[in-house]
């Protein structure tokens, strides 16, 4: 089983990954990943990524970089994992390139399409969690964690809405895989909500 978590930074989206990783982990094998990373090379496009001295890097360059992140940590990590029966979970996948590069940077979303499906592999996520927040939350809590701002995270509140309409978008197009949780809630009861969900989507065992 492939989960993948979705949603704007400091949605809460990697605490809620690494909680279920913790909880199917009682159960089985579980891989938890993050996007960029979870390979060698892919650490190291991170790092270029998200460093604030590469404000320079275009567009077009993100997308590739990102997505050559991607296709190492598919045929390195979760092709691998998947066909070892084990749950692989992913904080971020190829639905953040649709949202960040297509919706938020205004990439060409046929050509984003193509390029995630080159970097994927074709292995698709089974289910995609969104975990969904305002954009006025980012702001209310890196304010309450002090949390210095990325090259990512330094791209301002319109592009931050361009994005969270994309991954919106996404879960209209894609309603048999993708769904949005409100992130606003406590930690437990979104938490408590994914665990239903995958009850109910038949995803595992009650």
């Amino acid at each position: 089983m492939f989960l993948t978590f979705e949603g704007l930074d400091f949605s809460g989206k990697t605490t809620q990954a690494r909680k279920l990783a913790d909880r199917l982990g009682r159960r089985q094998k579980v891989v938890n990943l993050r996007e960029p990373g979870g390979t060698r090379i892919s650490e190291r496009l991170r790092e270029l990524l998200l460093d604030k001295q590469h404000l320079e890097l275009c567009d077009a360059a993100e997308l590739f970089l990102f997505s050559a992140s991607r296709a190492q940590l598919v045929a390195e990590v979760i092709r691998p994992a998947l066909e070892r029966g084990e749950i692989v979970i992913c904080d971020r996948f190829y639905d953040s390139t649709t949202a960040y590069q297509g919706y938020g940077r205004g990439l060409n979303l046929e050509a984003i399409r193509q390029i995630n499906t080159l970097a994927s592999g074709g292995t698709d996520p089974d289910l995609t969690i969104v975990v969904d927040i305002p954009v006025g939350e980012i702001e209310r809590r890196r304010e309450a964690t002090g949390h210095a701002f990325d090259r990512m995270e330094s791209s301002g509140r319109l592009f931050y809405e361009r994005v969270r309409t994309g991954f919106r978008a996404v879960a209209q197009q894609f309603p048999e895989r993708v769904v949005c949780v409100d992130g606003t809630r406590s930690i437990d009861d979104v938490h408590e909500e994914i665990w239903t969900l995958l009850i109910n989507r038949g995803c595992i065992q009650q």
